[in-house]
């Protein structure tokens, strides 16, 4: 992540070349029509004042700047459109390769604790994507026009130059003292910036846990201090806000003055040399290039300022970036990769076809070898466990609260990085887990389901091919027949966000039904237990090991790993692994 903000911002125009280079021509076209007319005044004062070699017509030079300036009007549209194309590719590339990383974590967690100590909760990830996105997308789009207004402004100088050579000198005074300011401010900018970020981070982090905890605020009376937390918050960052804010427009301001004190001392030193040679259509030149020139002198000091926050913002979002560039000179945020994105000369090229594993046999036997995983900065995981599943057999983990029960089945499907390890699907070698134990091998059912803010039925199916029966007997067996009969809609009643209409055992039933759909070979459960009653548990416990699954061929494969405590599950199990402290302590075998 050490790659400069200059680096970085290369990297991102390389992406779209052809894209950024049109829109580089049209915003030049603008700029340079836009500089055009400085030509045609001078020569018209020229003309009146009689000091023109040329004797052309007075309507001539004003029909070339009204020419030009409608010229101009259709550059801009055209530059608009490139523009916002390009905005729009940039902020997308971002975004994307920003969520790639952080999907890409162990098990997809958006939470994470940097050096510092703070923590990035799914609240807060959300300002990298909206501020600190939008932030190096103005810089990246702004480049071709900082280049055009440079271009255009050296074209000036030069000419300028050959009119005056003393007095264009002078120009490069404000120049020099719009750089000084940026460099002094430097520091104080990238503070700012951060601080101002960091604060709206900690209030939008407090506004997503509050719609995730109303009823424990509610139930502890808590609403109050919550409220005044919130207001202490929002003020804090208002105060940084209008500090960063304030800071930045000094600085603009700064930037305008300079240039507003190099064209009040070019047109004192210009007023006197009227007499000496210099003519009306001259001093109208240097009138007209000398906003031109120190218009850009001003673009350039904000820009300058605007890729110092830029820094701030690249380096707030590697942050939250775990997975490292490649090659090793490019950072993870300007990585490449196709959009599938409309543009406004053709549609949006088709979605690529979604990966599927190759075909599996049938499960007989699955081995795992040496599974090992740490967490970060920690010693605590699991360590060189070695275990059988056999077709059609029960196998139950269980031990004490903290010997890696839910870390092994996560590093069992490659939720979580495994360190060392090994799959063996009927003798063959799995080299990527998370892509081959998914349904239909393989379903699993965490301790806490995740629910959609949909219907019922739509977070059983999932959009899975299925048939009424096998609905049917999903619900059935996952013990969610009875409740289903009390909902008015049935299948169709909304069960709010995250399934919070409903109570913790029914969204449990509803991710066992969904688990149940896929008919899988392997069926995963971590903890049954942890939010069903002790007679719908052995209900449902009864219909799964009866069953054995819809089909015919399901009842006698059906394989099962789950993580248990209860008496009755374990006298049933063929297999229990006993963990302890993250390693497999023993293995009893039951027949």
């Amino acid at each position: 992540m050490a790659n400069s903000i200059w680096r970085i911002l290369w990297h991102l125009i390389g992406y779209a070349q052809r894209l950024y280079w049109l829109d580089a021509a049209l915003w030049f076209l603008m700029a340079a029509l836009g500089a055009l007319p400085g030509i045609f005044i001078r020569n018209f004062f020229d003309q009146l004042t009689g000091r023109s070699p040329a004797d052309h017509s007075r309507w001539l030079w004003i029909s070339l700047v009204l020419a030009t300036g409608l010229a101009r009007v259709v550059a801009i549209f055209a530059g608009r459109l490139t523009k916002t194309e390009h905005r729009f590719l940039i902020s997308t590339l971002l975004r994307h390769n920003l969520l790639q990383a952080l999907l890409q974590r162990p098990a997809a967690t958006l939470t994470q604790t940097n050096a510092q100590g703070q923590t990035h909760s799914i609240g807060s990830v959300v300002n990298h994507f909206r501020e600190d996105v939008l932030q190096l997308e103005d810089l990246v789009v702004g480049t071709n026009e900082i280049m055009a207004a440079g271009i255009t402004a050296i074209a000036a100088l030069g000419l300028l130059l050959t009119v005056n050579v003393s007095i264009t000198l002078f120009l490069f005074l404000p120049l020099a003292i719009i750089i000084a300011l940026v460099q002094w401010s430097e520091h104080r900018l990238k503070r700012y910036r951060q601080a101002s970020r960091h604060a709206t981070q900690r209030v939008t982090a407090l506004i997503n846990e509050l719609f995730t905890a109303v009823q424990a605020v509610k139930v502890t009376g808590s609403e109050a201090y919550v409220l005044a937390e919130l207001h202490r918050r929002g003020d804090r960052r208002q105060k940084l806000m209008v500090q960063d804010r304030v800071f930045t427009a000094l600085l603009e301001a700064g930037f305008a003055q300079m240039t507003n004190f190099g064209t009040g001392l070019v047109l004192l030193l210009t007023a006197p040399k009227l007499s000496q040679g210099l003519t009306v259509g001259d001093f109208a030149l240097f009138v007209y290039y000398l906003n031109l020139i120190t218009h850009f002198f001003s673009f350039l000091g904000s820009f300058l300022a605007s890729a110092k926050q830029s820094d701030v913002s690249c380096q707030r979002m590697g942050e939250i970036l775990d997975a490292p560039p490649a090659p090793p000179d490019i950072h993870p945020l300007t990585l490449a990769a196709p959009l599938y994105l409309p543009s406004p000369l053709k549609a949006a090229p088709p979605l690529p076809p979604a990966q599927r594993c190759s075909q599996i046999s049938p499960l007989k036997t699955l081995r795992i070898e040496g599974l090992t995983y740490y967490y970060p900065d920690q010693r605590r995981g699991i360590e060189d466990i070695s275990f059988t599943l056999r077709q059609g057999s029960l196998t139950v983990i269980t031990g004490p609260i903290g010997a890696g029960k839910t870390t092994l089945l996560q590093v069992f499907l490659g939720l979580l990085p495994c360190e060392r390890g090994a799959w063996f699907w009927n003798g063959q070698a799995i080299a990527n887990p998370q892509h081959w134990l998914i349904p239909p091998q393989v379903a699993y059912l965490p301790q806490i389901p995740q629910l959609f803010s949909s219907s019922l039925g739509e977070n059983i199916c999932l959009n899975w091919p299925n048939t009424t029966a096998e609905l049917e007997w999903a619900i059935a067996t996952a013990s969610l027949d009875t409740d289903l009969k009390t909902f008015p809609e049935g299948l169709e009643t909304p069960i709010g966000t995250r399934g919070l209409r409903l109570s913790g055992g029914q969204k449990q039933r509803v991710a066992i039904a969904r688990m149940l759909l896929r008919q899988p070979q392997l069926l995963i459960c971590d903890d049954l237990s942890s939010a069903l009653d002790i007679e719908t548990e052995q209900r449902l416990w009864r219909r799964l090991l009866s069953t054995k699954g819809h089909s015919q061929e399901a009842k006698s494969s059906q394989t099962y790993l789950i993580v248990s405590h209860r008496p009755q599950i374990l006298t049933q199990a063929d297999q229990i692994l006993y963990l302890q402290a993250g390693r497999l302590e023993k293995i009893i075998t039951q027949t």
